[in-house]
């Protein structure tokens, strides 16, 4: 007589668990999107604020998928997309409309090397997900580290 194995964790008990991480992923890419509109609005502050939000959130997200147990490859990919937006796209766009639009195409070549460099920096950071160890998390500080490309 053949003993099953009980597993301790139904998959399918769970499943509700995944769109935790990902709803606060999600709210991180909104509050990204926003701080573009606000920044083409000329609402600074508010598209500023809406960066640091959006941080916060790109905080839990990772903590919240670790507790439940719930971390996909699908997640870090949409966590990363998130992150280009939110950090990249968002902040990029922001200091151009605030400060860099007087200088023409300098200004927008600067905007665009910041987003170039969170762009590479987060690909980095993908590719080199199966060959870190896991049981580190990912820092806070990593969507600000854009310049760290090497």
């Amino acid at each position: 007589m053949k003993r099953r194995r009980k597993k301790s964790k139904d998959r399918k008990e769970f499943r509700g668990i995944y769109i935790l991480p990902n709803l606060l992923t999600t709210a991180s890419l909104f509050s990204g999107f926003y701080a573009i509109i606000a920044a083409i609005n000329g609402r600074f502050e508010a598209a500023a604020l809406a960066i640091l939000i959006s941080l916060i959130l790109d905080g839990l997200d990772g903590r919240v998928a670790r507790m439940t147990m719930s971390a996909s490859n699908f997640g870090v990919q949409y966590d990363s997309l998130a992150d280009l937006v939110a950090f990249g796209v968002a902040p990029g766009l922001l200091v151009y409309l605030w400060a860099l639009q007087p200088y023409g195409r300098f200004g927008w070549v600067a905007a665009f090397l910041y987003v170039v460099c969170g762009a590479l920096r987060l690909a980095r950071f993908n590719v080199q997900i199966g060959s870190i160890d896991p049981r580190w998390p990912r820092p806070w500080w990593l969507p600000l580290s854009c310049f760290t490309i090497i």
